[in-house]
């Protein structure tokens, strides 16, 4: 595993602070989630009033919540204290926009944003001795699943819980890691005995 995803030699980070930085992150997430898909239905929408011609609310949305996702990952890689934040949160946006936008692509913008912001959250979160990549792309691959599922199958309401769901599974599959790091050490401990 690369230093850059993990410290070396430190200590895990206490499940308290880890979750305030996943707390804080997902704060600022919900406006820039919000004024995102606002932009992007107004986009989408005709306008046969005729009273935004150029689009330049839709365009002014789209741009505040893009120019929030930095702040996102900012508070994500400082708050969770990664070894390396200003390298994990440009590597976070570089993942974000390529994976937000192959999903996109593909399903539809507000699972593109999810996938997007999961993917970043998957380097811009600091990576202790238990965790792993692998448990974390699977975290970003359900997340993503759950909201396209939700998104076909009750629609706009999912844009309310939505921003929840990216930093949220990344603590749950590092939690999940940890218990099972930990039952490991105790069935290697029992053996040995």
């Amino acid at each position: 595993m690369s230093s850059d995803f993990r410290p070396p030699s430190m200590e895990p980070l206490p499940p308290r602070r880890k979750w305030r930085a996943i707390t804080i992150a997902t704060l600022v997430l919900v406006p820039a989630f919000w004024s995102l898909m606002i932009g992007l239905v107004a986009a989408a929408t005709d306008d046969k009033d005729g009273a935004d011609p150029s689009g330049m609310q839709a365009a002014g949305a789209i741009a505040f919540g893009l120019a929030l996702i930095p702040f996102v990952f900012i508070a994500l890689a400082f708050l969770s204290e990664h070894p390396r934040p200003p390298a994990a949160v440009v590597r976070a946006m570089g993942l974000s926009v390529f994976v937000g936008l192959m999903v996109a692509a593909f399903f539809d913008p507000v699972t593109g944003v999810v996938a997007g912001t999961s993917a970043g959250g998957i380097v811009a979160l600091r990576m202790d001795e238990d965790h792993t990549v692998r448990s974390r792309v699977l975290a970003v691959v359900v997340a993503s699943v759950y909201t396209m599922l939700l998104v076909w199958t009750i629609g706009g309401l999912v844009l309310l819980p939505a921003p929840i769901f990216p930093f949220t599974a990344l603590g749950v599959a590092d939690h999940l890691a940890e218990r099972r790091a930990d039952a490991a050490r105790t069935a290697g401990v029992q053996d040995r005995a």
